[in-house]
């Protein structure tokens, strides 16, 4: 096994320390949810921080496949370091929720393709693929949102998104939210297709938490805005 010039990790030992980590009862509630790993994430974040930014390693470590390795490797690898078409294999083979959200989130919005992806993947017929599209759609909107058909994302939200898959459904509720929130132009119309479509309107919400529910949702962030 290849050693890293810096620290002389090898992945081997990485995925041991791992398994040491794993956690039957984080496993559990895991899968609950998509998510085939029992490694605490904190100590994951304290496993990361501990090897520092380390490309190739983060490289063998998604090779594995393993999810607990790919969110490390997320996490100490060069984001910017990666090339498009590296990303678009990673984002694809990336199907469970959490790797999904870290690599989208953690790698791809920092990495010089973010543009390119987000419109290579925002029409893809792979519904999770195209709620990665959403995703990047989403944190322009907020952003950077110049360039933005606004009323164009909304035809789309308001004709596709009632029946659209759990996880392009979320991205796309999240934009309708975003521009809600964000453009007070067009707050009224996002605010008329939440009511309309109620996408997520008996989501469980716990006791202080923000509802998912884009009314409910751009109401109480416009109203943080103008609060002293």
């Amino acid at each position: 096994m290849a050693q890293t010039a810096t620290t002389g990790t090898t992945v081997a030992e990485v995925m041991a320390e791992l398994a040491a980590l794993e956690d039957p009862r984080i496993r559990e509630v895991n899968v609950r949810h998509g998510d085939d790993h029992g490694v605490n994430l904190t100590k994951l974040r304290a496993v990361a921080k501990r090897l520092k930014t380390q490309h190739e390693l983060a490289r063998e470590l998604w090779a594995t496949g393993d999810t607990a390795a790919r969110l490390l490797a997320l996490l100490v690898c060069r984001p910017k370091a990666f090339e498009r078409d590296e990303l678009d294999t990673m984002l694809r083979d990336a199907r469970t929720p959490k790797v999904h959200d870290w690599l989208v989130g953690y790698v791809v919005k920092k990495s010089p393709h973010a543009e390119a992806l987000r419109v290579a993947w925002f029409a893809d017929p792979d519904p999770v693929v195209a709620s990665a599209g959403w995703a990047l759609t989403t944190d322009r909107v907020a952003r950077s949102p110049e360039g933005l058909d606004l009323p164009g994302l909304l035809d789309v939200i308001e004709a596709q998104m009632k029946d659209a898959p759990d996880r392009l459904q979320w991205a796309m509720n999240h934009c309708l939210a975003q521009i809600g929130i964000e453009h007070a132009e067009h707050r009224a119309r996002a605010l008329e297709i939440g009511e309309r479509l109620e996408v997520l309107k008996d989501y469980p919400t716990p006791p202080g938490c923000t509802s998912p529910f884009a009314p409910a949702w751009i109401t109480e962030m416009v109203s943080r805005q103008h609060t002293p």
